[in-house]
């Protein structure tokens, strides 16, 4: 006989949503939540209760109940399946052992009170998360919620939010939604920063109205500053950019970034992204900061590789500028899986050598257009062609 699926219901002030959400609880031979979704729940549910603070434990009862063969319900808050226990509890019991009936999630209850769509929010969690990872993906967001914790409440993240160079938001700080005493206080980035808050809250960020970001790479070389010409040729960029597949969020390096065009622009194309541009030379460092004005997402590294990627977390991406085959090792051995490494070489023998351990190989040869002559004419001046290898994918 098969066992019986583990239900997890939500709640959202004190009540469950649905028919079957009521009959799942009815039901149940064990109740496991919190001790306060547990005190919310009819005193005539025949159920026997376990109430614990770690999630961890939780789920460890749900799975010895529904071992023995007992109805297991756990109980938790809002929509359980959005950074809830519905993870973890899917983590553990496997594929099809969860019956889930949500409530509406909080962040759903805190657009509704601004009176506002969310479809095109950004939703980052700081809860059991860093607060760097939450930071980088809403000041890059024009519209953002941020679920806070008391490891990192909303003032923590208001401070961070400055710090970082976040531009101007309407700040909307959601506390306790549901519940007979929930709140709703207006502020901007100073008055979060400044503040005292619940550090259980939904932190709404929105930018003032502006026109759409336009969508390019291999931006001119002039758009960035840089040393003598020492900076990825805007056509190679492109080129590199486009076998990085960039993802929505996640780590990328930029190693032996130099003028930080690679890093930056990435940054740009995908705000979700921590860009760690990594660079020996202290001056290039400064200029990175000075080129990656604006855009709070890169942060500038000053260092040498490989020793200095000690220090930085695993990539999901990464683009090697400089450096040699022992530093394209080290980036690779540290690679998290489905990533994509991107290597440049001035030098055939050097690009073989890489195209062996990433898999592929391209030279781009550009040849740029230049005027001749009193007539107006053009002739086709070449640059010297740089091998792009990259992989694996």
């Amino acid at each position: 006989m098969a066992e019986p699926p583990v239900v997890v219901v939500g709640l959202q002030g004190g009540e469950w949503f649905g028919a079957s959400a009521g009959a799942a609880l009815r039901e149940a031979d064990v109740l496991a939540g919190a001790p306060r979704h547990l005190a919310a729940l009819p005193h005539d549910l025949p159920g026997e209760r376990r109430a614990s603070s770690s999630v961890d434990e939780l789920v460890t009862t749900a799975a010895a109940a529904r071992s023995a063969g007992r109805r297991a319900c756990l109980v938790a808050s809002g929509d359980p399946g959005f950074f809830g226990i519905v993870r973890l509890a899917a983590a553990r019991l496997g594929p099809g052992a969860l019956a889930v009936h949500p409530a509406p999630s909080a962040v759903s209850l805190a657009f509704a009170r601004l009176g506002c769509s969310w479809d095109d929010a950004v939703v980052v969690s700081a809860h059991g998360r860093p607060l760097h990872e939450a930071v980088v993906v809403a000041a890059a967001a024009p519209k953002a919620a941020v679920l806070t914790a008391p490891g990192a409440p909303p003032e923590s993240l208001g401070r961070a939010l400055v710090a970082a160079g976040c531009g101007p938001r309407q700040v909307a700080v959601c506390v306790r939604l549901g519940e007979p005493s929930e709140a709703v206080a207006h502020t901007d980035l100073d008055g979060l920063a400044s503040g005292s808050f619940d550090p259980l809250a939904v932190v709404v960020l929105r930018a003032p109205a502006s026109s759409p970001p336009t969508l390019a790479w291999g931006r001119p070389d002039r758009s960035y500053s840089h040393r003598d010409g020492m900076v990825t040729k805007a056509e190679v960029r492109a080129v590199a950019l486009g076998k990085l597949a960039l993802p929505p969020v996640g780590v990328l390096w930029d190693v032996g970034a130099g003028s930080g065009s690679v890093g930056i622009e990435c940054a740009r194309l995908a705000p979700g992204l921590a860009v760690y541009a990594l660079e020996r030379r202290a001056g290039e460092v400064e200029r990175i900061r000075a080129n990656a004005a604006g855009t709070p997402s890169v942060r500038a590294v000053h260092g040498e590789a490989p020793a200095a990627l000690a220090a930085l977390p695993d990539p999901d991406r990464a683009f090697v500028g400089g450096g040699g085959l022992g530093v394209l090792d080290a980036v690779l051995a540290r690679l998290r899986p489905g990533g994509v490494v991107v290597a440049t070489y001035a030098s055939l023998d050097r690009a073989a050598s890489a195209a062996r351990r990433l898999g592929s190989l391209v030279q781009v040869a550009v040849s740029r257009g230049m005027p001749v002559g009193p007539d107006g004419g053009l002739r086709l001046a070449a640059e010297n062609p740089v091998f792009v290898c990259w992989g694996p994918s």
